[in-house]
């Protein structure tokens, strides 16, 4: 008999706990479903199925002890668990093709680790209630920055091992201890993330209110709200950013700018020390990098670079459309917020192709954005332009440098491992993708490896079939279940998954 060094009653029993709680998440959708008179029992079922179901979890360890190993399993199964429970309101619902059972995990894990990919071949509110459109919505804000990270702040059950959690969960390689406790670290990144995602809510209504965006109402502000902060993507407007005025569209980009920033930042800089953005390195590169990408793209845009007429008018010669659609779509994807002010499938191909490699880019350590972010191809290059230097000066000693720290050697070699093990997933995906999707969907190279790259980047929409209008629909179950899986270990940045898979884990 195998004996295994893994008390996984314990993980299971706090998997149990959040599951639980995640009931309560659903009180707001519930009173959105009263007020609207559509959908109650699709909610009131969802709840009690989350509770009992996280009831009984529970019962598993009354004294649950959590460990490093424990705390990898806890996590990867909370993320499992969470995005099968967020599924049972499209099922239960019945409606449109999210409810099919593939379908509604699809959607729901889409929606939790906000890779904003949709199989809602149906968006709007004549098929679906306002109540289960805005629950799509809350999954993204409330997976942004990460569940269990949510857990720990405010589970008192939690909070022993909660550095442990908070580090196999939270995006980017570490995530910064702001407070002795690290229970008020996550309350401190939680308020950030709270009070930006709030005041979004307020300006984009604000404008509504004063004539500037007729389509903008409190609904969609509170919508759009929670899924511009979580990099997430969804819109209940089915071509997405694309419904709504120039000025919703100018106001968004700043807030996924915001989005794809270390949120220890603000925490800083509300407590006295603003002058920490200029003085970041990641910060500064992350911003270069956006005013590289959008430069490229704008020029491209303003000579001319569509393939066909676009809804919103010619973009060739005209500064201001080509400048809005070149910001507003480079920042949406090296964010991995997947909006669209305009389906950018119409570009010719060099802007899709610049566009291809920002889906690589992905947001700040600590932020609630995807991909293999901006620190750890910020650190590459310096070490790249360190083996150029000691080429040259074999004897020379020369630390590669963060922010004026010497970053230790273990950490640099972990963040080449984790580059290259991304990579070699993507390439594999897309293989899988295009061997298994073809079936189902006329796929060429540049779909198939999107598709990966947004699924496995949390990023959402890619090109072709996938494209911003489109949708992940066409694709067969046994592809969507591979998908599903690139979004599960894409947002918990494939190490803590892929370790549950190794004998040493269980065994040693």
């Amino acid at each position: 008999m195998v004996n295994l060094r893994v008390d996984w009653r314990a993980s299971v029993a706090l998997v149990g706990t959040v599951v639980k709680w995640l009931a309560v998440a659903m009180v707001f959708p519930l009173a959105l479903a009263a007020f609207y008179g559509e959908g109650l029992v699709t909610f009131l079922a969802s709840m009690a199925v989350a509770v009992a179901a996280g009831w009984s979890l529970e019962r598993l360890d009354d004294d649950p002890d959590l460990g490093a190993r424990e705390g990898f399993l806890m996590v990867g199964l909370t993320w499992l668990a969470v995005s099968v429970v967020g599924a049972l309101p499209y099922v239960i619902a019945g409606q449109g093709t999210v409810a099919h059972p593939v379908n509604a995990l699809f959607e729901s894990m889409s929606g939790f680790t906000t890779t904003g990919a949709t199989v809602m071949g149906d968006i709007g509110f004549d098929t679906h209630s306002r109540a289960l459109m805005m629950w799509r919505q809350q999954t993204q804000w409330l997976g942004g920055m990460g569940i269990v990270v949510l857990a720990v702040a405010i589970l008192p059950e939690l909070s022993v091992g909660g550095a442990q959690l908070m580090d196999a969960e939270a995006p980017g390689p570490g995530i910064q201890k702001l407070t002795p406790r690290i229970a008020e670290t996550a309350r401190a990144l939680w308020t950030a993330y709270l009070g930006i995602t709030a005041l979004e809510m307020v300006l984009l209504y604000g404008l509504h209110i004063v004539g500037l965006a007729p389509n903008m109402t409190l609904y969609q502000a509170v919508a759009h709200g929670f899924t511009t902060m979580a990099t997430g993507g969804f819109s209940p407007a089915a071509r997405s950013i694309e419904y709504f005025s120039a000025a919703v569209q100018w106001l968004i980009v700043p807030f996924m700018v915001a989005a794809g920033t270390n949120f220890a930042l603000f925490w800083h800089a509300l407590n006295g020390e603003p002058e920490v953005f200029g003085e970041d390195t990641e910060f500064r590169f992350y911003v270069g990098v956006l005013a590289v990408f959008t430069g490229l793209v704008a020029v491209l845009l303003f000579t001319g670079d569509t393939l066909q007429p676009t809804r919103v008018g010619p973009l060739s010669g005209n500064v201001e459309l080509s400048v809005r659609h070149a910001v507003f779509q480079v920042v949406s994807l090296v964010t991995t917020t997947g909006y669209a002010s305009m389906d950018f499938a119409q570009w010719g191909r060099p802007a899709q192709y610049v566009l291809f490699v920002a889906l690589f880019v992905g947001g700040s350590a600590g932020s609630t954005g995807g991909a293999v972010k901006i620190v750890r191809w910020l650190v590459i290059l310096k070490s790249l332009r360190r083996e150029l230097f000691t080429t040259v000066h074999p004897e020379a000693v020369r630390p590669v440098r963060l922010g004026g720290r010497a970053l230790d050697e273990r950490a640099i070699r972990g963040i080449y491992a984790f580059t290259l093990l991304y990579l070699v997933i993507f390439f594999f995906g897309t293989m899988v993708v295009y061997v298994i999707g073809v079936p189902a969907a006329d796929l060429v190279a540049l779909d198939a490896m999107s598709a990966v790259a947004a699924t496995l980047g949390n990023v959402g929409p890619g090109f072709g079939i996938v494209g911003p209008m489109e949708s992940y629909l066409p694709f067969p179950p046994s592809t969507k279940l591979f998908m599903v899986f690139l979004m599960w270990i894409g947002r918990l940045e494939i190490l803590p998954v892929l370790v549950l898979l190794t004998p040493a884990y269980w065994q040693t």
